[in-house]
C-alpha cells in the first residue's frame, strides 16, 4: 500500500516539477465562475466521499476519511494553482500531495501491530521527507533556470547595446529601439 501512494506520489510530483521546467509562470486562464464551479465540485466530491466512508467503521473508516480529506486538500490546491500558475502555488500542490500521501499511510499503519507498525510509520514518514525534498527541489530549479534566462537575456541585450554603439543618428537610435524591444528592456 505504502508503495502504491510512494509511486503516484512521485509520479505526481515529476509531472509538477515537468511545468516548473517548462515555465514557472502559467498564465492564469481561469475565471471567477470556472473557478466558483470547480470549488463547489470539490466540496460535493468531498460529501460524497466522506457519506461513502460512514458505510465503514474502526480502521476502514479512518482510512477512508484520511483518504476523502487528502483527496479534497489535493483538489484545493490543484484548484488554485490552476486558477494562479504561480509558482509559490505549484509548491503548495506539492506539499499537500505528500501530506495526503503521508495521512493515508500514517493511517494505514495504524491496522498494524508492533515493528511492523512502527517500520511502516518509519517509511510513510520518511516517504513525506522525500516528497517535500522534491517539492523544494523542483521550486530552487525552477528559480534557478528563471534568473539564469534573466541573466543571459541581459548579457544578450548589453552585447546588442554595444553593437548599436558602433552605428550613428537615426541608425543607432532604431537599433538601440530595436534591442530593447526584442530583449524585454522597455
Amino acid at each position: 500500500m505504502n508503495r502504491i501512494c510512494l509511486h503516484r506520489s512521485r509520479l505526481a510530483l515529476a509531472a509538477t516539477a515537468a511545468l516548473v521546467f517548462a515555465g514557472s509562470g502559467m498564465a492564469a486562464t481561469m475565471n471567477k465562475a470556472t473557478y466558483e464551479a470547480g470549488r463547489q465540485r470539490i466540496v460535493a466530491s468531498y460529501e460524497a466521499d466522506r457519506k461513502a466512508c460512514s458505510q465503514t467503521s474502526g480502521d476502514a473508516q479512518d482510512l477512508c476519511l484520511a483518504r476523502a480529506s487528502g483527496k479534497e486538500k489535493v483538489a484545493r490546491a490543484q484548484l488554485a494553482f490552476d486558477r494562479s500558475g504561480k509558482a509559490s502555488d505549484h509548491h503548495a500542490l506539492a506539499v499537500a500531495m505528500a501530506d495526503a500521501d503521508e495521512s493515508v499511510a500514517q493511517q494505514a499503519c495504524k491496522a498494524k501491530a508492533g515493528q511492523a507498525r512502527d517500520v511502516c510509520q518509519a517509511e510513510a514518514k520518511a516517504t513525506h521527507t522525500k516528497a517535500l525534498a522534491d517539492a523544494t527541489l523542483a521550486r530552487k530549479v525552477g528559480r534557478a533556470r528563471s534568473d539564469a534566462m534573466s541573466d543571459k537575456r541581459d548579457a544578450e541585450y548589453q552585447l546588442a547595446d554595444e553593437k548599436c554603439d558602433s552605428l550613428a543618428g537615426d541608425a543607432k537610435t532604431a537599433c538601440t529601439d530595436s534591442a530593447k524591444t526584442r530583449y524585454g528592456k522597455r
